[in-house]
């Protein structure tokens, strides 16, 4: 912890790395499992041979998954990015299934019934009723890039997983400390803040 305290200089940088590998990549992997886990709800065939192929990528081990990667996305962010986007896949996916599923269907048949279009029981039925358990599913998603990404700094991506090689490498337990610790300390605050988000959008039950 000393080395945390006295050289806040020197983490932070590393901080900022790897938060910003960990926003980006969940950025990109909204922008996919959103959509994707909504097609599945409507075209239920597609939901086993998806999640399925997205169970597979998501146990490959990360070092081997990044350096399968290398020979086509070389070194760095790119890379890291890829991996960390192909992780949270089977999360997010997964998530918005079962938050979709979980719509009690009399709703449904409520709203068509008052003449609302797709689009509008899509958009004021579905998305709002969902929305807490797939803020519960990018909870769980950004907690695990956070964790994988740290393995990443393998490959020349950055982060606070750099600090830790370097205290591997020079055998300095301070800075194995300080990043494990910083890397922590993101988890934990990443985790609190989509609690209270998916608090404030869970539904009022009085």
């Amino acid at each position: 912890m000393n080395y945390l305290i006295d050289n806040p200089d020197k983490v932070m940088p590393f901080f900022w790395e790897h938060l910003s590998l960990t926003f980006s990549s969940l950025l990109i992997a909204l922008c996919i499992a959103l959509p994707l886990g909504f097609l599945i709800t409507k075209y239920k065939k597609l939901q086993a041979p998806v999640t399925s192929v997205l169970g597979i990528i998501y146990t490959i081990p990360s070092m081997a998954l990044y350096a399968a990667l290398i020979p086509y996305t070389g070194l760095g962010v790119t890379t890291a990015t890829v991996g960390l986007v192909a992780y949270a896949q089977m999360i997010l996916v997964r998530n918005v299934i079962a938050a979709m599923n979980g719509i009690d269907p009399m709703m449904i048949e409520a709203a068509k019934g008052m003449g609302m279009s797709k689009a509008q029981i899509l958009f004021k039925i579905e998305v709002p009723l969902a929305l807490p358990v797939v803020i519960a599913g990018i909870r769980v998603a950004t907690v695990s890039i956070i964790s994988i990404g740290t393995v990443a700094a393998w490959i020349g991506a950055g982060g606070l997983g750099r600090l830790i090689y370097q205290g591997l490498n020079h055998d300095h337990t301070g800075k194995i400390v300080a990043g494990t610790v910083t890397i922590a300390i993101l988890a934990i605050g990443a985790d609190l803040l989509f609690r209270v988000i998916e608090k404030i959008l869970s539904p009022r039950t009085t």
